[in-house]
């Protein structure tokens, strides 16, 4: 069943609605296997999307397509296509992406599902969309489908969680390395306000769509700010963090375009000098450089 996004009563979820329109152009590219980097552009606006605080429409009214553009990962190309699903609820590039591939199509196209398979999978559990895959993979749904043992539900796992990862790792870990020294501080300290705050439980939950089907609301969001800089922190839900049973140590913390944007992952070191410290992935150094300057001042790592 193909569903359509109309202009909701409530603007929040319009921003859901927005986001799985974006996550859905980002699976039809894939399965086209159109240009990768295309493809996680998509997949990156929706995330942003799906986690603002302010209706996508709230901004386009005060500041139009440039105030998307201010938003981490919503470039000028995909700022104009919000504002299209936004105010004519359709997009034309979705409308023919759809037009050659439906969700048989889509599950078909990830390595060790063929097609009598795909339509299996579709019509037993109804899934529509890779990420609704994903997440039927970790719950145990996937694996009740006849045919799915347990060499092709491992071979899927790895096959989505490569896809979803995206091919802009090495790009990102490249502009977190560039950030100045004293960004350090700031980070972690917002990963100790998230984390303190959310054990208390005094943060807005949201509910994910991937990795939970109940559509529960679970996932604590922060917003917060450090001098001239807004960061934007919640737990990590993606593939890797459920299978390595880190949903609650990974802190995934974002900071806007405007300044020096970036996105970091915060967790727990289980090794080495830094053990039971908390460090900023791929700044493993400049983390330990923090800690023996403010030796016994430094956050621990623990709430």
């Amino acid at each position: 069943m193909i569903r359509t996004f109309s202009p909701n009563s409530d603007p929040l979820a319009d921003n859901a609605e927005l986001a799985d329109r974006l996550e859905e152009i980002a699976e039809l590219l894939d399965a086209q296997e159109a240009n990768p980097y295309r493809a996680q552009a998509y997949r990156t606006g929706a995330e942003t999307v799906r986690t603002l605080e302010r209706p996508v429409s709230e901004i386009l009214a005060r500041e139009g397509a440039d105030g998307l553009t201010e938003l981490p990962g919503i470039g000028p190309s995909l700022a104009r296509s919000l504002e299209r699903l936004s105010s004519e609820g359709r997009l034309p590039l979705l409308e023919q992406l759809r037009a050659v591939y439906g969700p048989e199509e889509k599950i078909a196209s990830v390595p060790g599902i063929g097609p009598k398979t795909a339509g299996r999978i579709h019509r037993t559990l109804g899934i529509e969309t890779l990420s609704d895959l994903q997440a039927a993979a970790y719950d145990g749904r996937l694996a009740q489908v006849p045919g799915i043992g347990t060499k092709r539900l491992r071979a899927v796992r790895e096959s989505l969680a490569g896809r979803f990862r995206g091919p802009n790792r090495r790009t990102r870990s490249k502009t977190e390395t560039q950030l100045e020294p004293a960004s350090i501080d700031e980070i972690l300290s917002v990963d100790e306000e998230y984390r303190r705050k959310a054990a208390a439980d005094r943060l807005l939950r949201i509910a994910p769509k991937r990795f939970n089907p109940a559509r529960k609301a679970w996932l604590p969001i922060l917003r917060t700010r450090r001098g001239d800089h807004e960061y934007t922190a919640l737990y990590s839900n993606s593939a890797r963090a459920h299978e390595l049973d880190a949903i609650y140590d990974w802190v995934v913390i974002y900071r806007p375009s405007q300044g020096g944007g970036g996105q970091w992952t915060v967790m727990t070191s289980r090794f080495g000098p830094l053990e039971g410290r908390r460090i900023i992935r791929g700044l493993e150094r400049e983390c330990g450089e923090h800690y023996a300057r403010d030796q016994g001042t430094g956050i621990s790592g623990q709430i």
